[in-house]
């Protein structure tokens, strides 16, 4: 201890004048110390210091919790920050709870800045401040967002502010999306219907709007997102307390202080996928039965030509199409959103947006023109679509 004849310790607040020698004292009543050296005195928080305190110095009984309780020793030298829990145990929670309060403590001051209150904010994203679980960050971006009109309007609805607030490029990607969609479905449509594509543009316009919902889902629901999910209500069964603990994308980084296990992870696509289901069978459900209704209409009016269109079997490729989306669609999307965009292209062009939603404008196309191909591959491998040659066999 040859340090200690230069040493003192000082309670910085609330009795800045008063000095503790530790040879004399085995209290500390102030959560900061100042340690005064020979050359400067240095402030360090007791939290980061009580480990090696405890270690260092010829007595056990040295409590630096925060509440100035009774907790002494190390069975509870974990404070408020431990619990009950001793040794490097209480220590760990302590620096969970030091950074909990530092999120706490910057988020507060951004809204300061400006004169915002908390309770001004969207309830949930209230009560993630308020647990410090959002850093000052994901606050100024969302105040900035919310500059901007038709943003704003978006950001009342939860799914949309996760979104947004994980990535601000969203909206682009979703507009891509759809907007790639429409002229894809709209050419593969042409293409298919020829010299009769503007008499029947009230199935191309039910087809491409099927397709667009569609693409809108795959776009939406693998998202990454920053959760302001509170926890489900204590009658909630375990099957719903697992699948709300898992994140939006399998591959995404974890935000806003969540971690995410494997299986976590593996339960987003699940999750994903069986909502893909619903979503690309009630999609395809509704679009063959208008096709189908068209062609029976057109069969009776004209007699002539009856057998060379044949209906779309409704059942078989609606089915079809919803296995396709849960299983390949769901996997390339979430590929795509939680670890080419997010984990590759975002931190290499993080300061260059505009070739970064160049890049993703392409890498979505291509993964739209690949997914096509896949599912003529996987219609005709089922049945549901014969080739050309088939046909005509």
């Amino acid at each position: 201890m040859a340090m200690s004849a230069a040493m003192s310790f000082s309670l910085s607040s609330p009795f800045p004048n008063n000095t503790i020698n530790h040879r004399t004292n085995h209290r500390i009543l102030s959560p900061r110390l100042t340690l005064t050296t020979a050359k400067q005195p240095l402030s360090i928080s007791s939290t980061t210091l009580r480990h090696h305190i405890r270690r260092n110095l010829p007595f056990s009984a040295f409590s630096l919790s925060n509440d100035g309780g009774n907790n002494s020793g190390d069975d509870n030298s974990g404070g408020n920050h431990g619990g009950n829990g001793g040794g490097d145990e209480g220590d760990d929670g302590g620096d969970n709870d030091d950074e909990a309060s530092r999120n706490r403590k910057e988020a507060l001051m951004v809204l300061g800045e400006i004169g915002r209150k908390v309770e001004t904010l969207p309830k949930d994203m209230a009560a993630a401040i308020e647990e410090g679980k959002l850093s000052a960050e994901i606050v100024r971006r969302f105040l900035n967002l919310e500059g901007l009109g038709f943003i704003k309007w978006l950001l009342q609805f939860s799914g949309f502010r996760e979104r947004l607030l994980a990535d601000d490029l969203f909206l682009a990607k979703l507009g891509m999306e759809c907007g790639v969609g429409i002229f894809t479905k709209t050419a593969a449509e042409y293409e298919r219907r020829r010299e009769t594509f503007f008499n029947e543009l009230e199935v191309v316009f039910a087809d491409v709007a099927m397709a667009v919902i569609a693409d809108f889902m795959l776009v939406y629901l693998p998202a990454p997102t920053i959760s302001f999910r509170q926890p489900l209500s204590m009658n909630a069964g375990p099957i719903a307390k697992f699948f709300h603990s898992c994140p939006d994308n399998a591959f995404q980084i974890a935000l806003g202080g969540a971690s995410y296990s494997f299986m976590q992870r593996f339960g987003s696509f699940v999750r994903n996928g069986a909502k893909l289901f619903a979503v690309g069978t009630t999609s395809s459900l509704v679009g063959t039965a208008i096709t189908n209704a068209v062609i029976n209409a057109r069969k009776a009016v004209d007699k002539s030509g009856a057998e060379e269109v044949e209906n779309v079997p409704i059942v078989s490729t609606s089915v079809a199409y919803g296995v396709y989306m849960a299983i390949s669609s769901n996997l390339r999307y979430q590929l795509l959103s939680g670890v080419i965009e997010q984990r590759i292209l975002e931190p290499m062009l993080h300061n260059h947006k505009l070739m970064l939603s160049a890049l993703c404008f392409a890498v979505r196309t291509g993964n739209t023109f690949f997914g096509s191909l896949l599912w003529v591959d996987y219609a005709r491998l089922i049945g549901i679509q014969k080739a050309h040659n088939e046909e005509h066999a």
